[in-house]
């Protein structure tokens, strides 16, 4: 199954149209003053995932950002971890800062020497949780992997968690779940829970247990998706009636007006981080980007144009009440996630791997 260029080419037009009405409904928090130390000359180049995502930073980040410290600010689409390390690796670094998981971050660090510590003494620590902290990383933003489902699949039943998922006769119906391509991790967590482990002890993760669990759901699984618009396609042209999704991507397909929905509880709470690649050429601007995009008036206008939330304490007072109940860090939601364990990945993902690769030819 392939994505047709006209099926990217629409939804890509129906997130933008979704982000742009955001945008119109909420007001952008205004960011007034910043700290004499974030203001600079030259410039720095980041590089984030492009799309709607790039848009929305322009404009919660990028454009403040320049105008509030005199730094130019020139983005690219295509974060990768290999290319961070093969410019390290020649000493023909381009990027200055770098949009990935602490997970990705944390692998290549086991390999050598790839980034560049964080400046902590720019960032906003009194309202940033110590566990949004990495020496190698700053965490900038909270999604989260959840159930997305079709809401005129199943006569008015709604699924809810990864027992509902697996539940093929209660449930039937095709299904698509994450593989393992690229910097991708296979959902064990789901699997156990649909095992029956609770979602407090997911982590350390049961892996006999969560492959016994693919074993049953594998033959309805039509698709292991690898890019985030695969799965919404799929359930926009009723090729599967549940898969795991981003929740910012659902957000655009229910704005679109597919029948769909999302089923919060028990999804993976997760983040992305800004990192900065081993002697970048703009290390100073590197560090005070970090900084000024983790303040809690830019966090909250990136979180009043995509439902992703903020990792400051304080974006949430900014955000108007009816984004903030989009958003995977609002109260009442926030709870009903798990949160993913980087650590555990990061220690284990190798030996996972190979497990996986033999299991999927199987």
């Amino acid at each position: 199954m392939s994505l047709s260029r006209r099926h990217l080419l629409a939804l890509s037009a129906a997130s933008l149209a979704s982000w742009r009405a955001l945008a119109q409904d909420a007001p952008l928090p205004d960011i007034g003053s910043i700290p004499a130390a974030l203001k600079g000359s030259g410039e720095v180049r980041v590089v984030g995932y492009g799309g709607t995502m790039q848009t929305a930073q322009r404009k919660a980040y990028n454009d403040p950002f320049e105008q509030l410290t005199g730094i130019k600010v020139r983005d690219f689409a295509g974060a990768d971890l290999n290319k961070v390390k093969a410019m390290v690796d020649t000493g023909n670094v381009e990027w200055d800062v770098v949009q990935l998981s602490r997970g990705s971050v944390k692998n290549l660090m086991k390999r050598g020497d790839y980034f560049e510590k964080i400046d902590y003494e720019l960032v906003d620590v009194a309202n940033i949780d110590p566990a949004y902290r990495f020496e190698y990383a700053l965490d900038m933003l909270v999604w989260a992997e959840v159930l997305g489902y079709r809401t005129d699949a199943f006569k008015g039943a709604v699924p809810v968690g990864w027992k509902d998922f697996w539940d093929l006769k209660k449930f039937p119906g095709d299904r698509s779940l994450i593989g393992a391509g690229g910097s991708s991790n296979p959902e064990l967590e789901f699997a156990v829970m649909a095992a029956g482990v609770s979602a407090d002890k997911v982590y350390p993760i049961d892996v006999d247990k969560a492959f016994a669990a693919l074993d049953k759901v594998k033959p309805s699984i039509v698709k292991w998706w690898d890019t985030g618009a695969v799965p919404v396609q799929m359930l926009t042209d009723k090729e599967v009636v549940m898969t795991s999704v981003w929740n910012g991507r659902m957000a655009a397909l229910q704005a679109a007006g597919v029948p769909a929905a999302i089923s919060w509880p028990e999804g993976l709470l997760k983040r992305d981080a800004w990192a900065v690649p081993k002697n970048a050429p703009n290390k100073a601007n590197a560090m005070k980007y970090i900084a000024f995009t983790t303040m809690a008036a830019p966090m909250a206008r990136l979180a009043s144009l995509i439902p992703y939330g903020s990792v400051n304490a304080k974006s949430n007072a900014l955000i108007a009440p009816a984004q903030l109940a989009k958003l995977p860090s609002a109260p009442g939601i926030k709870e009903k996630l798990v949160p993913y364990d980087y650590e555990w990945w990061a220690a284990n993902r190798d030996a996972v791997l190979d497990r996986w690769n033999k299991w999927i030819l199987a």
